[in-house]
């Protein structure tokens, strides 16, 4: 595993969809599965959690492993979170991001990340 610049960490982030939404709730992890896009600085999940739910802080993972070689990169971003409740603003993501459902589970999250960090998955020395 190599770690990767602040930079480089983003720009892998900004090049897939999915991801997870993870946060604690009653002393448990929770993870959600979330797609995402990456605007203004700020990252915003779509997920099946309830709105009431999303945490002051919470951590976003996202990452792009290739099964038979075990290569790839993963990236985790954390920070102040927030559900959008403006109208206007979560149609507009709505749109953008597709969801998994509809109703008091679908919600739109926003990340302001504080810490980003990025590694890549590569093969060892004597590995096939």
């Amino acid at each position: 595993m190599v770690e990767v610049s602040g930079a480089e960490a983003l720009w892998l982030l900004e090049a897939t969809q999915l991801g997870r939404l993870v946060f604690v709730q009653r002393e448990t992890a929770v993870v959600r599965p979330a797609r995402h896009v990456w605007e203004y600085g700020r990252l915003i999940a779509r997920t099946p959690v309830q709105a009431a739910a999303v945490p002051l802080t919470a951590t976003y993972q996202a990452d792009d492993i290739q099964a038979a070689t075990g290569t790839g990169w993963t990236v985790t971003a954390t920070g102040p979170a927030e559900a959008i409740t403006d109208p206007d603003e979560a149609a507009h993501y709505r749109r953008t991001l597709a969801g998994w459902t509809h109703g008091p589970h679908d919600t739109l999250v926003r990340i302001h990340p504080q810490t980003v960090t990025g590694f890549r998955l590569l093969r060892g020395a004597g590995t096939r």
